[in-house]
């Protein structure tokens, strides 16, 4: 059986106030068409389909017309899961007039996982999705008050979920988690609200014969060869620019061993770090991918950044190589840097007060004021 695991799409995000629907638009288009070359028979979307609870209009509708393609142009079936971004009770609604029999898609947690089971020439192979719950919520779908870590949470999940799995049959588990020894990435939101242990052990999957995770955007196996993060497609900050995107094609044989494959993704624009004297980055082609200048220049460069953006008009940061802070410090405050996004912060700001995110009216205004001041701002 061949399973294309792909994960964090997160639909209706934008890099620094640029929004990405053409970008995911050519995503989806390799998905699809990655399903239809290498005879795909289950596509796994492991959580964050949406970059937030209440998503755009444009953005859900990007992602209907991608389930109706992956539902009319190919045989494959789907597995889904809500991720830490996403709204559960959503993507629970997606399940309501879905074709059980080729679909499983898991929005809200459960003390009764039921598995989606399908054959191949050697066998059953059951897939379990396991959506992205926070500790409140499993403690009242468990009534287990002793639950308060992720890794609490996954245990009772995987606990439940392994009872209903067939006997002999291979067993492959879909989860959002950040599993301890992993590499993460600034854009990435933790899975704990205040504070707290947001790991957990790869040794909670015990059994599975493939786990495929979301959560952390760099693709990577972790704790062993088939516990693997298939990573986003796309790069959402400058300190995944050395990182290349792919989806992972896994293949499961009779007894369970998995071989994987990494499809490369092709961006329509990268995410770049360019570094050299200001006078010679303007001698390079005019490019819309997003570009961070780290200038070498011993003095300040007037209108800097304006005049880059005659070449590089999608450029979001300058900065002098001289400022940088060293990596080692810029590591500890990664998080801290990530959550200061303007857009993240008021969009979570909008969900506390009134439990509800941005309208699309509302991000436009948003989008249209940050546009407003990386036209105006004059980096020194």
């Amino acid at each position: 059986m061949r399973i294309l695991h792909t994960a964090d799409l997160h639909l209706g995000r934008q890099f620094n106030g640029i929004p990405l629907d053409a970008d995911h638009a050519a995503i989806l288009d390799q998905i699809v068409s990655a399903i239809t070359s290498r005879d795909v028979d289950v596509l796994v979307i492991a959580g964050d389909i949406f970059d937030r609870a209440a998503p755009p209009t444009s953005a859900v509708r990007q992602f209907n017309g991608f389930l109706a393609r992956v539902a009319s142009e190919t045989e494959a079936a789907v597995v889904m899961i809500a991720g830490n971004h996403d709204s559960g009770d959503r993507i629970a609604s997606m399940a309501i007039m879905t074709d059980t029999r080729r679909a499983l898609i898991r929005g809200a947690i459960s003390a009764d996982e039921k598995p989606l089971v399908l054959s191949d020439a050697h066998g059953p192979v059951a897939f379990t999705g396991l959506p992205f719950a926070y500790d409140y919520a499993a403690r009242e779908c468990f009534a287990d008050e002793a639950l308060h870590t992720p890794e609490d949470v996954l245990a009772a999940q995987v606990a439940c979920s392994r009872r209903n799995i067939p006997d002999g049959a291979r067993w492959i588990i879909v989860s959002h988690a950040f599993v301890a020894g992993a590499a993460s990435s600034e854009s990435e939101r933790p899975l704990t609200r205040v504070g707290g242990v947001e790991t957990v052990s790869s040794s909670v999957f015990e059994g599975a014969h493939y786990v495929a995770l979301g959560h952390l955007h760099r693709p990577q196996s972790v704790g062993a060869s088939h516990i693997r993060y298939s990573g986003s497609p796309l790069a959402f900050g400058f300190d995944e620019s050395d990182c290349q995107k792919s989806m992972s094609l896994v293949e499961i044989d009779a007894v369970g061993q998995t071989t994987i494959e990494s499809i490369p993704f092709t961006p329509i624009r990268k995410v770049r770090v360019l570094k050299g004297r200001h006078a010679e980055l303007l001698l390079a082609d005019r490019s819309d991918d997003f570009i961070k200048a780290v200038l070498t220049d011993d003095a300040p460069v007037i209108d800097g950044m304006k005049r880059i953006r005659d070449v590089f008009p999608n450029a979001c940061e300058l900065i002098y190589e001289r400022d940088e802070r060293a990596p080692e410090v810029k590591s500890l405050t990664g998080r801290a840097l990530a959550v200061a996004n303007p857009v993240e912060v008021l969009g979570d700001f909008l969900e506390h007060v009134r439990e509800e995110g941005f309208s699309e009216n509302e991000l436009e205004v948003v989008a249209s004021a940050l546009g407003r001041l990386r036209e105006t701002e004059d980096v020194q």
